[in-house]
């Protein structure tokens, strides 16, 4: 099988430089092992850009972090550092986030996630999800 990964001189294109290459990666433990890519036609139907989704740290690379998605056990989440503020850190591997769907890499099979711990200190509404602009609110 193919690895999902990137290979550890690959950051993206992304302007940060960290040196961090952790995992606590699907199947190492003897668990089940993700099958992104038979399963990608489905998790971009149930996964549309704009969705809430919740779920767990499971790789750092210097590129970003990658996630188990929360229902979806056939999915990779993936949030770039292109989208973490400056001055913040990728979260741990371990560690419980919450995001939204923002793009779908057909050629890798991944999952964007914009992390809501990354919203900007300058977002005036920080729990406004870009899906919802335009929404009323009570």
């Amino acid at each position: 099988m193919p690895s999902i990964l990137a290979p550890a001189s690959d950051n993206g294109g992304a302007c940060h430089d960290l040196p961090v290459s952790e995992y606590l990666w699907p199947g190492e433990d003897g668990g089940r092992v993700p099958d992104v890519a038979s399963a990608w036609p489905e998790t971009v139907r149930r996964l549309p850009v704009g969705t809430p989704v919740a779920g767990e740290v499971v790789g750092r690379r210097a590129f970003g972090v990658f996630l188990a998605l929360d229902g979806h056990p056939d999915a990779l989440g993936l949030a770039r550092i292109d989208r973490m503020p400056r001055g913040r850190e990728l979260p741990p591997v371990g560690r419980r986030v919450t995001g939204e769907v923002v793009w779908h890499a057909h050629h890798n099979h991944q999952v964007g996630v914009a992390l809501d711990e990354w919203a900007g200190p300058g977002n005036p509404l920080p729990g406004l999800r870009a899906g919802q602009a335009g929404q009323a609110f009570r």
